[in-house]
Formats: structure tokens, C-alpha cells, sequence
């Protein structure tokens, strides 16, 4: 998957991060890991940043890795006007992190594995570069995310205008990449040098939110 696919994207992506849906999404996963303070956390596919911004003030160190050069522009673009100097932003492949082993007390995912034609490789890779009893976080749609549900969600929660559109486009993506119910993610994880697995679902159960803890 060339980076160039997503240079176009930058406005869409970034502006979808900031919709209501989504942000809550971030918050939850953000709660879901616990205080980031004093952690070195990287983010896999980390599109325009935002996630990194809203929960690594008080991080020791922020990382995120991108496809997409463009993507990493904007990244690069809003770290300095928060007066961000604790981060880090690469143009990188998630098959090949250009990082040292047990590098990382936190991994984040969100909107990514499920694109990639082989997830299961890059998992490895977020296992290889944590810390033994470091965290990983993802966010995944699930079995039940079709372009129908996703419309019928923003029906029930009366969403919207831009929020609408980026729901859709984001279930579209969904029905042609990965998926996977929660036991399925489970032994790919355990698999992988994983434990302590949690699934929370979010959006009426359309996704979910996975925390694991890689084994000491």
C-alpha cells in the first residue's frame, strides 16, 4: 500500500479525526491505557497526529510513523503550534518500524491493522519494538461494521453533515478489508507474544477498542 494513495487524504483524514465520534473514540482508548506520564509511546499509522497530541502532554517522549509524507507534514505542522517538543514523526512502513527492540513502553493502532493486507505482520512488528510488560492499544471495526449498520448508527444518533460522510466511508473501507469478532483477535494476539487482552466495544459494537499487554 503506497503512502501516495493517502497524500490526498491529509483534510479528510484529519478532519474525521476531529469529529465527535471519533475524538470520543480517542478519549476512551486514552482511558483504556492509563496515564501516559513519563512513557515513550508511538503511534502506528498515526495519520495527521491528533491522537498523540490529545493524550501526550505529560509523555516522556511521542513518536508516530506514517505512510503517508503528507500526513507527517501536518503531524510535524500541528506538534509545533501546540508547542510540542517531546515528539517525533517519521514517513515509515508498519511491516518494517525503523526502531530498536523494546523501544516503547506504549504502541498505538487505530484505523490501521485491519487495512493492511497482512495484519499479523504488523502486530509483530508494534510486539518487537515494546518493552516487556509495555501496552498496546488498537482500534478495530468489528464483524458487524457494513456501510447498512454505520447508516443505521448515525440514524439512531442523529449524526450528521461531515460526521455522517466519515462514518460511511470508514464502514465502506471496513466490509473490504479485516475483520474480526473478538475471539479471532485474541489468538492472533496470544499468538504474537501477547496477554492480558481486553475488548471494549465502542460505536453500538460496530468496533472496538483492544488493549494487551506483551508478556515479561
Amino acid at each position: 500500500m503506497p503512502g501516495e494513495e493517502f497524500d490526498e487524504l491529509v483534510d479528510f483524514f484529519d478532519r474525521m479525526a476531529q469529529t465527535k465520534w471519533l475524538s470520543t473514540i480517542h478519549e476512551q482508548l486514552i482511558n483504556q491505557t492509563g496515564s501516559w506520564n513519563g512513557l515513550s509511546v508511538l503511534d502506528v499509522g498515526c495519520g495527521t497526529g491528533r491522537l498523540l497530541l490529545k493524550g501526550g502532554k505529560n509523555a516522556e517522549r511521542l513518536t508516530g510513523i506514517d505512510l503517508s509524507s503528507k500526513m507527517i507534514d501536518r503531524c510535524r505542522k500541528l506538534a509545533g503550534e501546540a508547542d510540542y517538543q517531546h515528539c517525533e514523526f517519521l514517513v515509515g512502513d508498519a511491516y518494517h518500524l525503523p526502531f530498536k527492540d523494546e523501544s516503547f513502553d506504549l504502541a498505538l493502532s487505530t484505523c490501521v491493522m485491519f487495512l493492511l493486507p497482512e495484519p499479523e505482520k504488523g502486530v509483530g512488528e508494534i510486539v518487537r519494538v515494546i518493552k516487556p510488560g509495555g501496552k498496546m492499544a488498537m482500534l478495530n471495526p468489528s464483524v458487524h461494521m457494513t456501510e447498512q449498520a454505520a447508516s443505521g448508527y448515525c440514524s439512531k444518533h442523529q449524526i450528521k453533515d461531515f460526521e455522517k460522510t466519515a462514518m460511511k466511508q470508514w464502514s465502506k473501507v471496513a466490509t473490504r478489508r479485516h475483520s474480526y469478532d473478538e475471539g479471532a483477535l485474541n489468538t492472533l494476539l496470544t499468538s504474537l507474544g501477547f496477554g492480558s487482552v481486553e475488548h471494549l466495544p465502542v460505536l453500538d459494537g460496530l468496533a472496538f477498542i483492544t488493549t494487551a499487554k506483551k508478556a515479561k
